[in-house]
């Protein structure tokens, strides 16, 4: 078998179509008959859903500020092997990267050895767009733009202006999409929503692979693709949380890293799972229950009403089973979460926490985590924050000191009462 080959999506900035064209690029191959491995820059747990929707196969998150690069090859080597091609999306703009100038797509490609094809937002310039793409392209030596797609072409006179200018720059031209109103996804306060939630996802995804197809050369830009930087060894990961864990999974609890779990099951942990929603308990011989995030305030009543969910949550704690919230888990795991209208909802009361979106505050950013808890982890741990909700509590010892990632000191996070511990960060993976 060949070495595993792939390449990256990438863009100047947010906003310049970057997410379609790779939904549209992976359907159209996936109907050309090609096995696709889907991989997303960073911390997002919304734009791999999509992915992995496009294709067929769980996408992974590729983080290159919060994992070491030996764990990104790994994840990328054993994530690839098998597939026609590892495609990743790119976050936010090239060269956009963490305040400490660290975890951009650049530096993605650098660590995989792999070619950017870069999409390009045309609307409201022409020949101007030769300057841009020259700057990016040459901006940093160990990156190769070895692609252009256009995106948002007004006609085929500006394409004919587009072209022209970029034709200096030595850089493939693979395609250009004209502007089309219809490809554009729904928004959340969180970002996009996830594709169950999408009224008419699959005709979108029609829509985008034929866009893709009709106007980009799939068989020049698949030529491009390069052999990733392998890694052999087995991605390193953290520790399960406990031998038999117990994880909550539905609409309100959609926020998992699939890196996590599937080292947890490669360390020999038994996964199961559950649906707070459905008002189902955890498992009753579970030594850990684990509560990812997700989008429990936009479902207040039904976990306030989940009564069974309550006493499972209860009665793991009475038998001395390590709890675990993160960020939406951590909410739930309070007494109360006030949601958007201002209504309060009971939570599960196992910690002494409030928390209320009624009066949104983004906080977004990573996080360099260090704790002293039951968590079977590093005591140094990389995250990710973003919510906007709020939490007050009282007299409860935090789970987390924090640090942003230009090291500045934060508010400490979450808390730990006994073997129930939760907080806002999204742990990722040691240093």
């Amino acid at each position: 078998m060949s070495d595993p080959c792939g390449l990256i999506i990438a863009a100047p900035r947010s906003g310049s179509g970057k997410t379609t064209i790779t939904l549209g690029l992976l359907a159209a191959l996936r109907r050309r008959g090609l096995v696709l491995a889907p991989a997303k820059t960073g911390p997002d747990y919304i734009d791999p859903a999509f992915l992995g929707r496009a294709t067929g196969r769980e996408a992974i998150n590729l983080d290159p500020w919060a994992m070491p690069p030996e764990q990104i090859r790994a994840l990328a080597t054993q994530h690839a092997t098998g597939a026609d091609a590892l495609v990743v999306e790119g976050v936010m703009g090239l060269f956009d990267a963490a305040a400490d100038g660290q975890g951009s797509t650049a530096d993605l490609a650098e660590m995989l050895g792999l070619p950017v094809i870069f999409v390009v937002d045309a609307d409201r310039q022409s020949q101007s767009v030769a300057a841009l793409v020259h700057g990016f392209a040459h901006w940093r030596p160990g990156v190769r733009i070895a692609g252009l797609v256009l995106n948002r072409v007004a006609s085929a006179r500006h394409e004919r202006m587009l072209v022209a200018a970029l034709r200096p720059t030595g850089i493939p031209l693979l395609g250009a999409i004209p502007r089309r109103d219809e490809f554009v996804l729904p928004e959340r306060h969180l970002g996009l929503v996830l594709p169950g939630e999408v009224g008419g996802f699959e005709t979108f995804l029609d829509t985008a692979a034929e866009a893709v197809a009709d106007f980009i050369d799939l068989e020049a830009l698949l030529s491009l693709a390069a052999p990733v930087v392998a890694e052999q060894a087995l991605p390193k990961t953290l520790s399960p949380l406990g031998q038999r864990m117990s994880i909550a999974r539905d609409a309100a609890f959609a926020f998992l890293y699939p890196h996590l779990l599937d080292g947890w099951r490669a360390q020999g942990a038994e996964l199961s799972f559950f649906s707070p929603l459905a008002d189902e308990a955890p498992a009753a011989d579970a030594d850990a229950v684990f509560l990812p995030g997700g989008y429990p305030e936009l479902h207040g009543a039904a976990l306030a009403a989940a009564t069974v969910f309550h006493a499972g949550l209860r009665a793991a704690r009475d038998r001395d089973a390590l709890i675990y919230g993160e960020c939406g888990g951590f909410m739930v795991l309070g007494e109360a979460l006030v949601d958007k209208s201002g209504i309060s909802h009971a939570m599960a009361g196992l910690l002494p926490v409030t928390t209320r979106i009624d009066r949104p505050k983004r906080v977004l950013g990573y996080r360099r985590l260090l704790h002293d808890s039951a968590l079977p982890w590093p005591a140094a741990l990389h995250g990710h924050e973003f919510h906007y909700s709020s939490a007050k509590q009282t007299g409860l010892p935090p789970l987390f000191e924090a640090l942003d990632a230009e090291g500045i000191r934060q508010q400490p996070m979450g808390g730990q009462l006994g073997r129930v511990m939760g907080s806002y960060a999204h742990v990722i993976a040691a240093p």
